[in-house]
């Protein structure tokens, strides 16, 4: 009742926002379109003493994490709010990019930062189809139409085309973690590499600025009666039967395995 009292002080807020899982295109995962109204109403409702990430993410969609980081930065300079990430488990690839976005960065003594790198995975299944007796049949109307078809032998053009794109990928987010991080960023060799680093390395690496866990950080920033508003995605009732369970199941494995890259 007390913050609709006129003339009398409401104690602080901390609006926390979770970022769990890899972050794809999907519509209903870590995405822009997804997060975006969720971001609006952290930084919008009320006025809080600042926005909190709570991030647990390997990576993905490069696009997707530059959209929502942009976002996030934009809000926060233009309602004068400060943010802070919390790094769980891990905080790679497009995950750190999304830590990026904040002011300063907390991590675990355990969590595993960097993965500073592009990578693009996929299968070639010539040989099997020839096996099952299928014969593949493509007509295109522009020579790079067809490039990287899983179906046909791998071409050293596309190859080197897809590298180009890769590098081109990789220098932006570099620049991006360079424009963010600044000096605070180590003259390793290795920093942009794709590695990645654990606890207390990352933060002596300038990838995040200390040891520290949401609650007792912001009780120290804040003061101890700060309080805490928590803002995430919520799914239809409705999304959970018929078809979506097989895209569920489909996304989870996916997710799974980016996050066991990191040994998770």
């Amino acid at each position: 009742m007390k913050r609709f009292i006129p003339f009398m002080k409401s104690e602080p807020f901390v609006a926390v926002i979770r970022l769990q899982g890899a972050i794809a295109n999907s519509g209903r995962g870590l995405d822009n379109p997804s997060l975006g109204p969720v971001i609006e109403k952290a930084f919008s409702k009320g006025k809080p003493a600042a926005v909190a990430l709570e991030i647990n993410c390997p990576g993905g969609s490069p696009v997707q994490s530059s959209l929502i980081a942009s976002r996030i930065r934009r809000l926060a300079d233009e309602k004068k709010i400060p943010v802070f990430a919390f790094v769980e488990d891990v905080a790679a690839s497009g995950g750190y990019w999304l830590a990026c976005a904040a002011d300063e960065i907390f991590i675990d003594s355990c969590s595993i930062t960097g993965s500073i790198g592009v990578i693009s995975a996929g299968f070639g299944a010539q040989g099997a189809i020839e096996k099952l007796g299928v014969q593949r049949r493509v007509h295109t109307a522009g020579k790079s139409k067809s490039m990287m078809d899983p179906f046909q032998p791998e071409k050293p053009a596309d190859v080197k085309k897809l590298k180009g794109w890769l590098e081109d990928l990789h220098a932006t987010f570099i620049d991006y973690v360079k424009s963010r991080r600044g000096p605070k960023l180590s003259d390793n060799p290795d920093l942009f590499t794709g590695e990645v680093y654990i606890g207390q390395k990352g933060i002596d690496e300038g990838l995040a600025d200390g040891i520290g866990h949401l609650a007792p950080v912001m009780k120290e920033r804040f003061g101890d009666k700060v309080q805490f508003r928590r803002y995430g995605q919520k799914k239809p009732l409705l999304a959970r039967f018929g078809a979506q369970i097989v895209d569920d199941a489909v996304a989870g494995i996916e997710e799974r395995a980016a996050f066991a890259r990191f040994g998770l």
